[in-house]
């Protein structure tokens, strides 16, 4: 039986990384203007940021059921099931959408609400590709991966809270009031919505609060693995390739011994996060 591994382009994998794993990667729409546009398809990072600073009226949006349905079946041609891996339900209502399309698949289609997002949702997917290769069904690695979903954790800061504000995720009010004091959220999510773990003034002391706060989640929440065991992430919204260099490098040199990767965050999450914005993330290494 052969299982095939979709999921969407918050995961961060694209192109020919995608056609190395053998996935398939579902675009996450961003609205400019009123206008549609597909992540990694018919829009570049560039652009999408010039958009965003310029003042345009950036939002995101989840996958039409159409677009869902149009690659389920192009993969069912050659495959005898399909484990999708959206987005998680706590941010995004694409699971529900999913799950509801899986319906009409007569048990083809099992949809995972493993409550991932950007560099976790990568790890879900790694993991699930992995589950797939030894012979599992769709059906067994959707109850692996929820039975995981709770076992990753992001630390997240942004350099301004004008996105929150435009998206309404923080008030005109609290916006002008924390960038006034130069207030810096440093936000966690376990699997849900995004809280306020701590504030912090400056941008450094709000980068080094993520890196501060992931140590702390390592040591207590993860103390029983071994670093071999862990996956460390490091993602952000950098315009600057030289900062998003150096932000992997201070991620890595507080986990010796760890390997880190650094994964953009997706034009979806960078909607509501803005331009530089920096995150770091743990969770079970694929196969643990």
């Amino acid at each position: 039986m052969k299982t095939a591994v979709v999921t969407d382009s918050n995961s961060g994998i694209f192109g020919d990384e995608a056609r190395e794993l053998g996935i398939h990667v579902i675009p996450m729409p961003v609205i400019i203007d009123d206008h549609t546009y597909f992540e990694n398809e018919d829009i570049t990072q560039k652009e999408f940021f010039d958009a965003l600073i310029g003042n345009r009226k950036v939002t995101s949006s989840q996958p039409s059921p159409q677009s869902i349905m149009d690659v389920w079946e192009l993969v069912l041609d050659s495959a005898d099931e399909v484990i999708y891996i959206p987005m998680s339900s706590g941010l995004s209502g694409s699971y529900q959408t999913a799950a509801m399309l899986s319906e009409e698949y007569d048990g083809r289609v099992a949809v995972a609400d493993n409550h991932r997002i950007s560099v976790t949702l990568r790890q879900s997917v790694m993991q699930a590709c992995k589950l797939a290769d030894d012979g599992l069904s769709a059906d067994e690695i959707k109850t692996r991966l929820e039975e995981d979903a709770y076992k990753s954790c992001v630390f997240l800061t942004v350099e301004t809270l004008e996105y929150f504000k435009r998206t309404g995720r923080v008030t005109p009010a609290a916006a002008a009031l924390g960038n006034l004091l130069g207030i810096k959220p440093v936000l966690v999510t376990r699997g849900e919505k995004f809280d306020t773990y701590q504030k912090v003034r400056g941008v450094e002391k709000s980068r080094q609060g993520v890196i501060d706060a992931l140590k702390k989640e390592v040591e207590t929440a993860y103390a029983n693995y071994k670093p071999e065991e862990l996956s460390i992430y490091s993602a952000g919204s950098f315009l600057d390739p030289a900062d998003a260099e150096k932000w992997k490098n201070q991620v890595a040199e507080a986990f010796p011994g760890y390997h880190v990767q650094y994964d953009p965050l997706s034009l979806s999450i960078s909607c509501h996060t803005g331009p530089n914005a920096a995150g770091a993330a743990v969770a079970l290494a694929p196969g643990v």
